[in-house]
Parts: C-alpha cells; sequence; structure tokens
C-alpha cells in the first residue's frame, strides 16, 4: 500500500515505535570520515546489516581499519592540497576509482582501463594523484563497469574543506569560500538503492543484467532504517560505520551534505522547515565571482539525482510560531529580549534573544490548544510528555524513552513513500529523525 501523506505517515511511525530499539538519541553534530592529504584505500568484499535483519553481501573500500565499509571512507581534505589515493584490489575483478569534479587526475601504475588505470584482480595496484582546487561536495566510485560496481558498493564522498578551515574553529566554518555557506554544524546524508538479486548472484559467481535493476533497500549513509538512528561505528555493524542522526540546537544553521550515491533519484523531505539549497556539484549557486549563492532557493523537498552533490542549510527557529515553544521553562520575570523586558518589546521590530534563542514576540503566549488527557493520546517514542522545548511531562508506564532531554524531534525521509520500507515492510529505508535540543543540552562533536 503506498501511503500518500506525510501526516498518516507521522501517526503510523507513532504507532510502530516499539520496532525503534534504541536507548536514546545519538548526539551528532560532525562527518566521520578520513583526514589528511594521502589515504590507502583496498577493495574487498564483504556483507551489511539492513534493518529488517538481512544480510547483503557487497564489495567496499576498506581505510585503516581494514574493514570494507559501504559506503566507501568518506575522504575529507583541505583546498589546494595534492591529494594521492592508493588503491589496491583484493577482488577477483578489476577496479578503478574516478572523482567526478576534479582536474587533472594522474593515474600511476596498473593497467590501462576504459575511464583511467586500473588495478588488476587479487592484488593489484595504482595511484591516483590531484590537486584539490575547488572546495565543496563530490563523490569518488569505480570506474571500471559502474553500473554494477557502484551498484556493489565502490562508491564515496570527498569534501574539500575552503582555505581558512581550522578545526574546532566555528568562525572558519563555510562549505565555501563566500558566508553564504556558513554553517553551525554539518551532516552528511548520502542516499542509495540496492537490488539484492545483483549481490546474490555476484556472491555466487552467476551472471547479472544490470538492465533489471529493481531496488528493494533504500539507505542514508549505508544503513537503513531504524539502523540510521544509532549511534555511529556501533560494533555489529562494521561495515556500515556512518549514521545519520542530525541534533541541533534553535537557529543553528544545519549544512546537509546531500549526495546521490545510486541510480535513482530521491526527493529528500526535512519536516521542521524548508530548506536553502546553496549547492551543487561543488559549485556555490551564484550569477558571478564574489556574489555568493544569490541563486539560492528553498525548498520544501530536495530532489538528489543519481551522481549528484547538493549542499542544502537548514535551520529550525520557531519563529513566528504563535506560542512560546519554551512554555514555562523561561519565567516571565527573568525573560528579556537582549536586555529590553518582553511587555516592552516592539513585535514589528522584535527579533531573538541573544541567550535563549527565543522568539521574543512569542514569550509568554500559551499553547494553542488544549491537549486531551493521557487515556486519550497515542505516545510516539519521541514525546517527552510536553510540547515545550526542553520539558518533560508525565507519561503512561512504558511510553516514552528515547528523549531524555525533551527536544522536538522531526523524521526526515525520502519523499518516495515506498522508499521508506525495508523490503517492502514499512517503516524502514530512507528515513532517520532529526531532534532540535534546547539550549541547556551540550551536542557532541
Amino acid at each position: 500500500m503506498r501511503i500518500k501523506s506525510c501526516k498518516k505517515i507521522g501517526l503510523l511511525l507513532g504507532l510502530m515505535t516499539a520496532v525503534f530499539l534504541i536507548q536514546a538519541f545519538p548526539a551528532q553534530s560532525a562527518i566521520d570520515g578520513l583526514t589528511g592529504n594521502t589515504f590507502t584505500l583496498t577493495a574487498k568484499s564483504g556483507h551489511i546489516s539492513t534493518g529488517d535483519g538481512g544480510s547483503i553481501f557487497f564489495w567496499g573500500l576498506a581505510g585503516p581499519s581494514g574493514t570494507p565499509q559501504y559506503p566507501a571512507p568518506t575522504l575529507i581534505v583541505n583546498q589546494g592540497e595534492t591529494i594521492t589515493i592508493n588503491l589496491t584490489n583484493q577482488l577477483a575483478v578489476p577496479v578503478s576509482l574516478v572523482f567526478p569534479g576534479q582536474s587533472g587526475v594522474l593515474a600511476t601504475g596498473g593497467v590501462p582501463g576504459d575511464l583511467t588505470n586500473e588495478a588488476s584482480p587479487s592484488g593489484g595496484t595504482v595511484a591516483y594523484t590531484f590537486t584539490a582546487t575547488n572546495p565543496g561536495t563530490y563523490t569518488y566510485h569505480s570506474g571500471t563497469n559502474p553500473d554494477l560496481q557502484i551498484e556493489m558498493g565502490l562508491v564515496g564522498v570527498i569534501i574539500v574543506r575552503p582555505y581558512g578551515y581550522v578545526p574546532g574553529d566555528m568562525m572558519t566554518y563555510k562549505a565555501y569560500d563566500h558566508m553564504d555557506s556558513q554553517y553551525d554544524r554539518e551532516f552528511l546524508f548520502f542516499l542509495s538503492e540496492m537490488d539484492p538479486t545483483f549481490h546474490q548472484a555476484v556472491e555466487f559467481g552467476q551472471p547479472v543484467d544490470t538492465t533489471t535493476f529493481k531496488p528493494v533497500y533504500w539507505f542514508i549513509n549505508g544503513r537503513t532504517a531504524p539502523d540510521t538512528m544509532l549511534e555511529p561505528n556501533v560494533a555489529w555493524l562494521p561495515s556500515q560505520p556512518y549514521n545519520s542522526m542530525p541534533s541541533m540546537h534553535s537557529q543553528d544553521k544545519v549544512l546537509m551534505r546531500l549526495v546521490g550515491g545510486g541510480r535513482d533519484s530521491h526527493p529528500f523531505h526535512t519536516h521542521g522547515n524548508h530548506v536553502r539549497v546553496i549547492a551543487r556539484d561543488g559549485r556555490l549557486l551564484s550569477s558571478g565571482p564574489g556574489l555568493g549563492a544569490d541563486l539560492s532557493r528553498m525548498e520544501f523537498t530536495v530532489t538528489v539525482a543519481p551522481g549528484q552533490t547538493t549542499d542544502t542549510i537548514f535551520r529550525w527557529t520557531g519563529e513566528k510560531m504563535g506560542w512560546d515553544i519554551y512554555g514555562t521553562t523561561l519565567p516571565e520575570f527573568a525573560h528579556t529580549c537582549n536586555g529590553i523586558p518582553v511587555e516592552a518589546v516592539n513585535p514589528a521590530s522584535a527579533g531573538f534573544d541573544s541567550i535563549t534563542n527565543e522568539y521574543c514576540p512569542d514569550h509568554g503566549k500559551p499553547f494553542p490548544v488544549l491537549l486531551p488527557s493521557l487515556q486519550n493520546l497515542t505516545f510516539g517514542g519521541w514525546y517527552s510528555g510536553s510540547p515545550f522545548l526542553g520539558a518533560a511531562g508525565a507519561l503512561p508506564p512504558g511510553e516514552g524513552g528515547l528523549n531524555p532531554y525533551a527536544g522536538f524531534f522531526f523524521m526526515w525521509h525520502s519523499h518516495n513513500e515506498n522508499e521508506i520500507v525495508n523490503n517492502n515492510i514499512f517503516p524502514g529505508g530512507m528515513l532517520t529523525m532529526a531532534v532540535v535540543q534546547h539550549s541547556n543540552v551540550g551536542i557532541m562533536e
């Protein structure tokens, strides 16, 4: 059955919270990956897990851990540096790597292939060198039989930091060389899909007709829901180390690096607010040098095309909600709007308090509806018992438990609702949750 509306999806998800067996939200505000300018990757086979308990044979690239990953390790490099990727092939077929968006790539060693030099089966090597000229979000993937080898898992992401980026110095956090790309937190959303019949055929040495492609699994960062919401690097998902559960504070600028990692387009939808699309394929949406992302636009749902990268800024503020999202956690006598008593603030010129992040004209406004009694409510695991940010309330025994710090949770997912399943079982697939935390709640980097 195809579910037609986000409202129905939210209702079903609330009713089926029991399938999400996580203890509490895994706070995250950074992108995991390998840093430096020289990387050694090894093509290997392995198995990945799906949220319905499945196990799928795949080909992946292993970094220092020696374990093949899906997707391949995210390579985080600096603009202007010379980058070298040393590839060793332990598969029984030739393998190569290509780097869309990078110019002047030099391949050393290996044997000539259709697109670049290849590493021969069972131990062949090849090295690729290029200068990371432009900042942005890029992919890298096999250039040998890509219709099959990308599907099998030989695909990953390269993030090029702009000049001046300093880890830990939030004043330097920009995706590109312009303040229009400034952010407070960043997250990777590598969107892909799989047809397990291809993988089974490869595992058992049978021929594969890639024109019969019919995926039944959809992934964010190599995991299907509910595994998308587990912490990164959990021991029982050794080949799927990256999670995708963003945490943020009100007013944070959240950079979403969206990547089309497969052969299908995926419309990705963020509940809670629209997103501003600022760049595609490693280039700002700009009409000229120095003009920033002046061609950026707000989108309700971002369609991520195969092989495409899209950078967006998501920001949740609570502005003009019409009620005080903090409830009684900011008592009237203790709250001012940037030093001015809230009762003296002119709503026409008011903004956000610099300490509490509250939208000042909404301070003290009551919740607009009367909530029914506990006996008449259906609770999801992410409801704190209160509609106010940072406030918890009474819940029936056995209800709740996934929202210990009383944040606001929003479902982020593919808007092709048939993609939020695991082999036709809902919920699952290309789906995760994002959480806005009270400003008093720390978010781990």
